[in-house]
């Protein structure tokens, strides 16, 4: 089934989905699916499981938000968060893999997949590394063109537009209200301290100075202007939920979503 997806307009909320496996629960994703546009749901890799990816289809069906894949290194003791070995040609075909079992899940429930956002370890990895963001571009490509790739809203995105449209995809950049950037508008890595905000004022302040174009105060102390398309939240317990309702109304302040 070929997807006809339109952008999003400004600044669409997204958060990670169907991170659960088997009995063991991740994330409230019931609690978060009602205050986000976009939904990254696990397909197997790093986290997830069938019954998992096919609840959290319907949830997203039920509350109008649109599935995203969210492929992975194979890495399930790791949560795909360590880096692995993989050939370009490993990760053409990892991605496609997932892609094509979670639009098997969304066409079961009546959805159409809406684009493709890497996870973890891989997603740091494709914008460190243009061979492997070429294969996920690749893969992309190669199963539907028209399915849009998520992608880190760094200081300087021109290399990555321009490598998609020599392969025929587009692209949604992304930044992140809880996490720390470097002077390059890279994620830090979670090992640094301050790398994850914790406090519900910072996050929806940062939430709020990206959502207005405003700068962010880079690890290095220079301000980073980040131009993004979407920003992730993420809702792993109550403090989290309140400040994605709050980074929701920020937006739509900002008028994001009408």
């Amino acid at each position: 089934m070929t997807s006809q997806p339109t952008p999003p307009p400004a600044l669409r909320l997204n958060a990670d989905m169907g991170e659960s496996f088997g009995p063991w629960v991740m994330g409230c994703d019931r609690d978060v699916m009602p205050h986000v546009d976009l939904a990254n749901v696990a397909c197997g890799f790093h986290a997830s499981d069938p019954d998992t990816m096919r609840q959290t289809v319907r949830l997203a069906r039920e509350h109008g938000v649109t599935v995203g894949a969210h492929p992975a290194y194979p890495d399930l003791v790791g949560f795909g968060r360590r880096s692995m070995a993989c050939t370009p040609a490993e990760i053409k075909n990892l991605v496609l893999y997932q892609v094509g079992a979670l639009a098997g899940v969304c066409r079961a429930e009546g959805m159409t997949l809406g684009y493709v956002k890497p996870h973890g370890a891989l997603y740091n990895d494709m914008m460190q590394d243009s061979a492997k963001l070429e294969a996920v571009m690749r893969a992309l490509a190669a199963y539907d063109a028209a399915l849009p790739l998520m992608a880190m809203a760094t200081r300087e995105t021109a290399p990555v537009q321009r490598l998609a449209e020599r392969h025929g995809v587009s692209v949604w950049f992304e930044a992140f209200a809880d996490r720390a950037y470097d002077g390059e508008g890279r994620l830090l890595s979670r090992r640094e301290p301050g790398a994850v905000h914790r406090d519900v004022d910072q996050i929806v302040e940062q939430a709020r100075r990206i959502a207005r174009g405003e700068p962010l105060t880079a690890s290095d102390g220079r301000d980073l202007r980040l131009n993004a398309d979407t920003l992730c939240v993420h809702g792993d317990n109550p403090e989290s939920i309140a400040a994605i309702k709050a980074i929701r109304e920020v937006v739509q302040a900002q008028g994001a979503k009408p």
